[in-house]
């Protein structure tokens, strides 16, 4: 398959088509839109970030228990982004999320944005698990199973 800009899958063969991703609707506000009434390419971070919370949540992960018992959070280190083709006011969007890999405390995963089947946005996100001083932790192994458990 052609790959986009940065190396990304435009057709995200590891996101919507994979059967082990979770998918998160939304529908595009007015306040997401820019000038020309597109989503202002900010807004998409923003989308790919709800669901990536709605997918750490369905599979059983406690954020808040997490910081609080394990002083860990998670923070985006890394970000590849392809933007495809534009959403528009009123649109109701599908944010497939994947998990690519996993290990002791990164997690990879590919987040694409659709409107139906037509692919808008491509991602690649890697997270890392910090703790409250930032410096870099290692995820709970119960928790590295259930997220490795996700990996397409």
């Amino acid at each position: 398959m052609p790959e986009g800009a940065n190396g990304l899958d435009p057709l995200g063969e590891l996101g919507h088509s994979d059967p082990m991703a979770h998918e998160f609707k939304c529908r595009v506000y007015y306040e997401d839109t820019d000038l020309a009434g597109i989503v202002y390419y900010a807004n998409y971070l923003k989308f790919i970030e709800r669901a990536r919370t709605e997918w750490v949540r369905e599979i059983g992960v406690d954020q808040v228990a997490l910081k609080r018992e394990h002083g860990i959070v998670f923070a985006v280190r890394r970000i590849e982004a392809d933007y495809i083709a534009p959403a528009v006011f009123d649109d109701e969007l599908i944010i497939a999320t994947s998990a690519l890999a996993v290990t002791g405390a990164r997690i990879r995963l590919a987040q694409e944005v659709l409107r139906q089947e037509q692919h808008l946005f491509s991602s690649r996100v890697t997270l890392v698990a910090l703790l409250d001083d930032g410096k870099p932790a290692r995820i709970p192994q119960e928790l590295r199973d259930r997220f490795a458990a996700t990996v397409a």
